[in-house]
């Protein structure tokens, strides 16, 4: 029993090391695929070339993050077969399915475009390629919606139900769309969505603070400043409401996050704690620092509002409460840190300070925003500790605990297949960051020659002005 115990956790420290690491370059994927099609909207709207430039620039970071993307991504497929074979055979109608729509409908979508997308400039009419640039990022979008069904029915199963140890699928509709679904899917589209704002607005800060290309990227630092500014705030209230859901299905989870050991009595709101210190062992917690009421007001949206604790559970059903508890409030902490980021900058907008000729007199927001890229990963990775040891000990919440979905596999072979991946990925991690500083380093090509049917356009348009102004004169 110890040595599977060993393997179960060697296993999920494995999953969680090439889960957390790969989680970084689609949420990237995702969002700049967006930022791109925004660009080339508005190259064609305004025929500013600036535009088009900025979206040849911003490509090349995009497939530099989607190639490693892609070599991260291929050792979680594997996993599922090797260190989780039963969980694979017990729920692979569906999971396995869901996977299999991923990968078809999106990620070929998402990859048999990407090559129109960098290499079709000068190949395709600019309507196509656009119509390309889109289909990438449809297909990353549709990428986050298979994934994040998946999950989200992992933690509130539906439309199933267990014989014989295997999971027979009743309604795929129903299973689709679970109780989690609508709300886990938007919450961490809208996590892709801020944080490639956050590193668009964050590179085009660090190029203003060098003073280099000003003009340029003061365009992108901009938008992304707009963007974000509508996001931001949007990912508040979708976080409150996956919250809710939370709540509702999964509450042993919920008291886990918040530290919440004892039910409230009626009429007696629960308090909310800032910081604790758990007492697993003696259901409680050893101190605390709390606002009396807040839990049952965040929660229920009701001061007196009852909110299960721990307590209400059995000790072997009840998730862990360190990790989770402060990794949600990391997460929280991050996400108002960039909101307030975002209202900051929209009041220097405002106030006049983000022109060519005032921008490089604000070095501290500035500096800010360059700061804000790895405060927006942070957020999205202790969002996903709190997703996912929040569940525990389920692997299918209240349906498969997790102790019976790992293989039965020496604990040596897992450790060192641990330690492979953990160099193999600190590798990979430090030759993107190598390739990326350079790509950055290196900056746009402003003299790059605008498509062959832009300029015929440009040259039209212009002929047609001329032709006006002499008609007028």
């Amino acid at each position: 029993m110890d040595s599977l115990f060993d393997t179960v956790l060697l296993s999920r420290l494995q999953f969680a090391l090439t889960a957390m690491f790969h989680i970084l370059w689609p949420v990237l994927t995702i969002g700049l695929s967006l930022f791109l099609v925004l660009l080339e909207v508005l190259w064609l709207k305004t025929a500013d070339p600036d535009y088009y430039r900025h979206a040849r620039f911003w490509s090349r970071l995009l497939l530099l993050n989607f190639s490693v993307g892609v070599v991260s991504g291929i050792p979680l497929e594997f996993e599922f077969g090797t260190n989780w074979a039963p969980f694979s055979i017990a729920a692979g109608d569906f999971f396995g399915n869901i996977l299999g729509f991923e990968g078809a409908m999106a990620f070929m979508l998402e990859a048999g475009f990407l090559g129109i997308m960098l290499f079709g400039w000068q190949r395709v009419p600019a309507g196509m390629h656009l119509f390309a640039t889109a289909m990438v990022a449809f297909g990353a979008s549709l990428s986050a919606l298979w994934i994040m069904a998946a999950n989200a029915w992992m933690q509130t199963p539906a439309g199933v139900h267990m014989e014989d140890g295997k999971i027979i699928v009743d309604s795929y509709t129903a299973a689709i769309f679970n109780p989690a679904m609508p709300s886990s899917v938007l919450h961490m589209w809208l996590a892709c969505l801020e944080t490639s704002l956050f590193v668009v607005g964050g590179i085009s800060a660090w190029y203003l603070l060098g003073r280099r290309h000003s003009a340029f990227f003061l365009k992108t630092f901009r938008l992304a400043i707009l963007a974000a500014s509508i996001v931001a705030p949007l990912q508040i209230l979708l976080g409150d409401a996956a919250g809710l859901a939370v709540a509702e299905h999964q509450p042993a989870k919920l008291a886990a996050i918040e530290g919440h050991w004892q039910t409230n009595p009626p009429g007696e709101g629960a308090a909310w704690a800032l910081l604790v210190w758990p007492d697993v062992e003696n259901q409680r917690n050893h101190w605390s620092i709390e606002i009396p009421g807040a839990l049952s007001l965040i929660t229920t949206h009701s001061l007196t509002g009852r909110v299960a604790g721990l307590r209400e559970f059995p000790t072997r059903d009840q998730p862990p409460v360190l990790l989770p508890f402060y990794a949600f409030r990391l997460m929280v902490l991050a996400g108002i840190a960039l909101a307030a980021l975002m209202g900051w900058s929209v009041w220097r907008w405002l106030c006049g300070a983000l022109q060519v000729q005032s921008i490089h007199g604000e070095r501290t927001l500035l500096r800010a925003w360059t700061v804000a890229i790895p405060v927006a990963y942070l957020a999205v990775e202790m969002g996903w500790l709190t997703r996912e040891i929040g569940r525990q000990p389920w692997i299918i919440y209240g349906m498969m605990r997790t102790e019976a979905a790992a293989s039965v596999l020496p604990a040596a072979a897992v450790g060192a297949t641990l330690l492979t991946y953990f160099v193999i990925y600190t590798v990979l991690l430090v030759v993107f960051l190598v390739f990326a500083a350079r790509l950055v380093r290196r900056g746009p090509d402003l003299d790059i020659p605008l498509p062959a049917a832009s300029r015929h356009a440009a040259a039209g348009s212009a002929a047609t002005t001329d032709s006006m102004a002499q008609q007028r004169d």
